[in-house]
């Protein structure tokens, strides 16, 4: 066991995990943040994809170690460290442009498209679908997505996890 220490959602963790223990795995398991999903297990999909000191990342993709003393944002945290635990922008605009069906995707889509939007605040809508290119959807057709990207934008608040 290899003891680590983060901070979640903006509360401090220090925990006991075995070496080769998923950062994905760790979150779910150890912290119960099951709005970080695990869908491919390969880092092809994107549904766990969650912010490690302030950037999208793949957490099915890292080992748990590999974030201690980082700073991690689930799908959680981004609406309860927003403006006092309203829904963040981007997923307002998610949930206002209907960028969803299955909802499978969806956290992993959100926490990479305001990872975009802190890199771009104006993306092109060929820039935004080139920016959640690692992220998949089944269901979708990815148009209403793009759409909620844009209208977070267009308001200026898609950005700052």
């Amino acid at each position: 066991m290899t003891k680590i220490e983060l901070t979640v959602d903006g509360g401090k963790v220090s925990e006991d995990v075995e070496p080769r223990m998923l950062l994905v795995q760790f979150l779910r398991e150890k912290l119960g943040k099951t709005g970080t999903l695990i869908g491919c297990d390969t880092s092809n999909c994107g549904a766990c994809t969650v912010h490690l000191n302030g950037h999208a990342v793949k957490s099915c993709n890292m080992l748990a170690v590999q974030a201690d003393g980082a700073e991690v944002t689930t799908i959680e945290g981004l609406a309860a460290t927003y403006d006092g635990g309203e829904l963040h922008p981007m997923q307002a605009a998610f949930h206002e442009c209907h960028a969803l069906q299955c909802g499978f995707c969806t956290p992993g889509m959100i926490m990479r498209s305001v990872d975009l939007l802190n890199e771009n605040p104006d993306p092109s809508e060929e820039e935004i679908r080139e920016g959640l290119e690692g992220n998949l959807c089944r269901c979708t057709g990815y148009h209403n997505i793009v759409r909620a990207v844009q209208t977070a934008a267009a308001a200026g608040k898609g950005a700052q996890s």
